[in-house]
C-alpha cells in the first residue's frame, strides 16, 4: 500500500477503493445542535456506527458546503467506525456569528462537537477535513485535540493558497462567485453538477447540492452561507500557515487532487515533508488523485474512507 518517497517526511500510499465497507444505502444520521463556550451553536449530523467500535471520526465540509457532502465517505465508515459529520460556524445549519473565523474560532467549534457527541471518552478520534474543513481540524488539533488522534487532509491544508493559487483574496472572492446561468433555478444548478460527472451523481449529491443554497420566492438559489461568513472563511484559508501541521504529534494523511501544470502544490508538498523530517515527526502519508477534481469525497469516497480507516493502524 505504502512506498518510500524520494521526499523526506512524505511517504506515498495508495488506497484500494475495496478497503472500506460497502456504503449503507439504509443509514440516515440524526441532527444534533451544540453550543460552543461562547454560545455559538454548531449542527451535526451522528450517523452512528458499531457500539464497540476502537475509533470515531469527526468530519468537516469544505468552504461553502455543508455536513452532508460527506454522505457517500459516511455511508461506509458507519461499518467500521462512529462517525459525527459538523457544520462549522456559518455553515449549514450552524449559526453564523460575525467574529472568530480563525483557528481559536474554529478549535471551538470542532471541541463543542467533539464533547456534545460523547467522543471526548473515545479511545481515538480521526480528524477528517475537506478543504476548508482540513483548515479546521488543522486547528482544532493544534488547540486541543483529546489525544490520541489522526488527521486526514482530503486536497486542503497543506498548502498556503496565495502562494499555490497566484490568487490574492480579492481574486479568489471572485473566482467562487457562481455563474447567473447556473444560479437562476434549482434545476439549473442541480443540473450543471449532475453534468459534472453523471457517474457519480446520485441522491446524496442531490441532496449536498440542495442544503447548501436557499431558494428565493423568485425561484433563484442562492448560497446558504451568508456573504460574511463566506468571506470571513475564505480569508482564514488565505491566512492559514501549513508550517502548524509539520510540527503536530499525530499522524496526517493527505489526499492530494487538482495536480497543477507549474508544479506548485507539489513543491509545497515537498516543503512540508522536509519540515515535517526536520521537526523529527512521522512522515506525512500522501496519495496524489491528479487527474480528479477538488470533490474527492463525491469522486473517490471509498478511497476516502479507506484512508480514514487506515490512518487508526499507528494509533496507541
Amino acid at each position: 500500500m505504502t512506498q518510500p518517497s524520494h521526499v523526506a517526511g512524505l511517504v506515498d500510499i495508495r488506497f484500494d477503493d475495496g478497503a472500506a465497507p460497502a456504503p449503507d444505502p439504509d443509514a440516515a444520521p440524526e441532527g444534533f445542535v451544540v453550543a460552543t463556550r461562547d454560545g455559538t451553536r454548531i449542527h451535526f449530523l451522528d450517523w452512528g456506527g458499531p457500539p464497540d467500535a476502537a475509533a470515531a471520526a469527526v468530519l468537516v465540509p469544505g468552504l461553502g458546503r455543508t455536513a452532508w457532502d460527506w454522505a457517500p465517505v459516511a455511508r461506509r465508515l458507519i461499518g467500521r467506525m462512529r462517525t459525527v459529520v459538523m457544520d462549522p460556524r456559518g455553515h449549514g445549519l450552524s449559526d453564523a456569528p460575525h467574529g472568530d473565523y480563525d483557528p481559536t474560532g474554529f478549535a471551538e467549534d470542532v471541541l463543542a462537537v467533539v464533547e456534545g457527541s460523547g467522543l471526548d471518552g473515545a479511545p481515538a478520534v480521526v480528524l477528517g477535513g475537506h478543504g476548508l474543513g482540513a483548515i479546521i481540524a488543522i486547528a482544532a488539533v493544534s488547540r486541543g485535540m483529546p489525544a490520541p488522534s489522526a488527521l486526514v487532509l482530503v486536497d486542503g491544508g497543506w498548502e498556503r493558497l496565495p502562494e499555490t493559487t497566484g490568487h490574492d483574496l480579492d481574486e479568489a472572492l471572485r473566482a467562487i462567485e457562481e455563474p447567473p446561468e447556473v444560479m437562476r433555478s434549482m434545476t439549473a444548478l442541480i443540473a450543471d453538477r449532475r453534468d459534472w460527472d453523471p457517474a457519480s451523481w446520485d441522491a446524496d449529491q442531490e441532496r449536498a447540492t440542495r442544503e447548501a443554497v436557499v431558494e428565493t420566492a423568485a425561484g433563484r438559489v442562492v448560497r446558504a452561507v451568508r456573504p460574511h461568513a463566506l468571506e470571513a472563511s475564505l480569508r482564514a484559508m488565505y491566512a492559514h500557515d501549513p508550517a502548524l501541521l509539520a510540527g503536530l504529534d499525530v499522524p496526517v494523511t493527505i489526499l492530494a487532487a487538482r495536480d497543477d501544470d507549474d508544479g506548485r502544490r507539489d513543491s509545497a508538498l515537498r516543503a512540508l515533508g522536509r519540515s515535517r523530517a526536520n521537526a523529527s515527526r512521522s512522515p506525512i502519508r500522501v496519495a496524489r488523485y491528479a487527474a480528479d477534481g477538488h470533490n474527492l469525497l463525491r469522486y473517490r469516497p471509498a478511497e476516502v474512507a479507506a484512508a480514514i480507516l487506515s490512518s487508526t493502524e499507528d494509533l496507541p
